[in-house]
């Protein structure tokens, strides 16, 4: 089994490259981040063409997650993370999906900081080690995926001083982060690359892609369950640097079955 996550930065935008990649690589599971669109506008017919079921979760102009599944009809299981039901901001969903329990996460970037969006991330984060807490002690084989916008250490990062002031490598994110994994998460890609230098994410200034000044925010968290299977994990780098990319790579992990 082979689940991928893809912050796609605009699934109108991306949809070729998504298609593309989705047709070369067939991940069995497919979790999507900022697809930028209303539930309305999402086009389930174009991967329905491919042999992938798909629900989503959307929002006008952005956020926005989704989860496809070749061949299988995802079971949506939660829409929203709980904890606080004023929160309307599309960022997780999860769904069964052939035995795994997958969560598709688009954790808040919470720049600039300080300020009350790196609070609303901080925030964000201890609901989501609550509800992460819930599904580990009933041990269901969950994967939480997606883009956590957390750089998890300094060899997460082409340079650790030019990152030094976001929030995505704030202590307190990293600290939020690492409580998660201290729960009894396994980071599928830290695990197997455990000297680091692999990133996920290259912005589109200041010519980060070609000088492949990247960083690693796209994780795949997985429970007790499904770590004991964890036999590969990757990232689809290649697929960065074609026309009109997301500045995301896609992220996988292979699990025996």
């Amino acid at each position: 089994m082979k689940i991928a996550t893809f912050n796609i930065n605009g699934i109108k935008a991306r949809l070729p490259r998504l298609k593309e990649w989705l047709k070369e690589t067939r991940p069995t599971v497919a979790c999507l981040q900022e697809i930028k669109t209303q539930d309305e506008g999402f086009p389930a017919d174009e991967f329905e063409a491919l042999g992938y079921k798909s629900i989503w979760h959307g929002q006008k102009g952005f956020n926005g997650v989704a989860i496809l599944a070749d061949g299988i009809e995802p079971v949506e299981t939660q829409r929203g993370l709980p904890g606080d039901p004023d929160d309307e901001q599309a960022r997780y969903l999860e769904a069964d999906v052939a035995g795994v329990r997958v969560a598709s996460i688009y954790l808040p970037n919470g720049n600039p900081q300080p300020g009350p969006k790196f609070d609303y991330k901080l925030t964000w984060m201890e609901r989501l080690r609550k509800h992460a807490a819930s599904l580990w002690a009933q041990e269901i084989p969950t994967a939480l995926v997606g883009d956590f916008n957390v750089i998890p250490e300094d060899k997460d990062v082409w340079s650790p001083k030019a990152m030094a002031s976001d929030a995505l490598m704030q202590p307190e994110s990293r600290d939020a982060y690492a409580r998660l994994l201290a729960d009894g998460w396994t980071d599928a890609v830290d695990t197997l690359n455990p000297c680091g230098g692999v990133w996920t994410f290259w912005d589109y200034q200041a010519g980060a892609w070609p000088r492949d000044h990247g960083f690693r925010i796209d994780h795949l968290l997985l429970s007790p369950e499904l770590a004991d299977r964890l036999s590969a994990a990757g990232v689809d780098k290649e697929h960065r640097g074609r026309e009109r990319a997301s500045d995301h790579a896609p992220v996988w992990v292979a699990l025996e079955d």
